[in-house]
């Protein structure tokens, strides 16, 4: 499951134009995606997007960059949502889970909610141990990346992450691309995989409701086979699915939604782009997010807090 998300879209994704409104699940610089906060914005509101979540892992830095005093203004008719993505780590082994991770969006945070910025803090300090010891393994296993890391990257406050590594051995010529490197260099029982510490999933779940947000779990197909797990999460807090991620086909949504209808938990979806297979509007092109899921997230975050651009607006697509 979770690292095939890094591959292109299959075949039978959708051609052309897309036409989702909202996207709920994106990333930018400030973890593993490839684009500034300001060109994702530009190019998620050129696809047609007027709802929109960037959930980079354990960091809120986009959303109050956006929305910074000074700042570009958001484009017209532009809702932003404060989000993020954590990546929780299960204590329990009989769960048997992709790398014993779950992960959990939280749409509408409190951006500036103290307790919860300590937390993914201490999220993206893990990351940062983690990703070093990584670049260490994956030297003494031959694979040195040192020249091909971004500048300074160990000092920068951003949400260090694997993709970041994949692309460094990509450039070293190591890898052929970024799922090739996953695959063979950095995905768990491989020379540079390191396991996760933090959070555990329950934990996650309360961080992000504390902080006032819906708490979605993120690409998770199984769901439908594994309900006494997400009745479990839902003891814990669980609010959301997400039943649209831009790798689901229409058979996997229509079970996810069917989960999501029959334990009344809030549609979720979004298209995961972080930019490693192609431009962002090929991503949106492959995200279906129905009317009424947009709907009822918006009745959702009402209440939470929000960013709306307005007429006269300067940001455009690069």
């Amino acid at each position: 499951m979770g690292t095939q998300r890094h591959a292109p879209a299959s075949s039978g994704a959708a051609p052309g134009v897309g036409t989702a409104a909202a996207d709920l699940h994106c990333h930018t610089r400030r973890s593993d995606g490839m684009l500034e906060p300001v060109d994702l914005v530009a190019a998620a509101y050129a696809a047609g997007v007027r709802l929109l979540a960037i959930a980079d892992h354990d960091n809120l830095a986009a959303y109050r960059e956006l929305t910074a005093h000074g700042a570009s203004p958001l484009p017209d008719g532009l809702e932003l949502v404060p989000a993020v993505e954590i990546n929780s780590v299960s204590r329990d082994r009989s769960l048997d889970l992709p790398e014993g991770e779950l992960h959990i969006v939280g749409i509408g945070v409190d951006p500036y909610d103290e307790a919860f910025e300590e937390a993914i803090a201490g999220q993206r300090n893990g990351r940062r141990h983690r990703f070093a010891a990584s670049v260490v393994r994956l030297r003494e296993a031959g694979y040195a990346i040192d020249a091909f890391l971004p500048p300074d990257v160990m000092e920068s406050d951003d949400a260090l992450g694997r993709p970041t590594l994949a692309r460094a051995l990509v450039a070293a010529g190591h890898a052929f691309n970024v799922q090739d490197a996953f695959d063979r260099l950095v995905g768990a029982g491989c020379p540079g995989y390191v396991p996760r510490v933090g959070l555990d999933p329950a934990g996650a779940i309360r961080a992000i409701r504390a902080a006032g947000g819906l708490a979605s779990l993120a690409h998770f197909p199984q769901a439908a086979e594994r309900m006494d797990l997400v009745r479990g999460l839902i003891a814990a807090g669980l609010n959301g699915l997400e039943t649209h991620h831009r790798s689901f086909d229409a058979d996997t949504r229509a079970r996810m939604h069917s989960v999501a209808v029959s334990l009344g938990l809030t549609e979720t979806g979004g298209t995961d782009f972080h930019g490693d297979t192609g431009p962002y509007a090929e991503s949106h092109a492959a995200l279906v997010m129905p009317a009424d899921l947009v709907e009822g997230v918006r009745r959702e975050l009402v209440g939470r807090p929000r960013a709306t651009g307005h007429a006269g607006s300067t940001i455009t697509a690069p």
